[in-house]
């Protein structure tokens, strides 16, 4: 596969769409390829990950069971995979296998803190993405706040393990029934 499509694969990924095409170029240099032959692992559940995988061609599915046998979801190229391995320690959340040859850019973590160190730029526009991402799930997670409290107000029967943290016990014993 030619850098250019290797270029243009990482530019449509939208954490690196503010970038330079020059700084990209950079990101592409200090990537790796892999390749992944039918039924190899990409990423597994719950192991630790040391970067993240651009699927360049090939089709892989997705499972969240460690063992990649539960509900599976197509992984198409241009998909990123363990996108926030490349930036901290973290254990990937699916495990994500090969249906046939499947042609990857591994993104190391150790090369992009290097290039974010080389280039604060880059570190900056990643910041804003996860910013911005990070503002969004909190919007999204405000509405599931006030959609649970609406239903635990109107329901009266609500289990324990759905109540509130920190809610008052006086609250809970005039509003809302408890149910064992």
């Amino acid at each position: 596969m030619a850098i250019d499509l290797v270029l243009e694969s990482l530019r449509r990924i939208p954490l690196f769409a503010g970038l330079t095409s020059q700084q990209i170029a950079a990101i592409g240099r200090g990537a790796g390829r892999r390749a992944f032959r039918q039924g190899e692992v990409i990423a597994k559940a719950g192991t630790p990950g040391d970067g993240a995988y651009l699927i360049l061609a090939g089709e892989a599915v997705c499972s969240t069971d460690a063992d990649g046998r539960g509900a599976a979801q197509l992984v198409e190229p241009g998909s990123m995979v363990g996108e926030l391995a490349m930036f901290v320690e973290h254990n990937y959340g699916a495990t994500v296998v090969a249906q046939g040859w499947v042609d990857c850019l591994k993104l190391e973590r150790a090369a992009v803190h290097e290039q974010m160190r080389a280039d604060p730029d880059i570190a900056e526009r990643f910041a804003d993405v996860i910013r911005d991402r990070l503002a969004l799930v909190a919007a999204d997670l405000q509405i599931i706040d006030r959609l649970l409290m609406s239903a635990i107000e109107q329901c009266g029967d609500v289990p324990p393990a759905l109540m509130p943290p920190g809610l008052p016990a006086k609250v809970c014993d005039t509003t809302i029934r408890l149910t064992q």
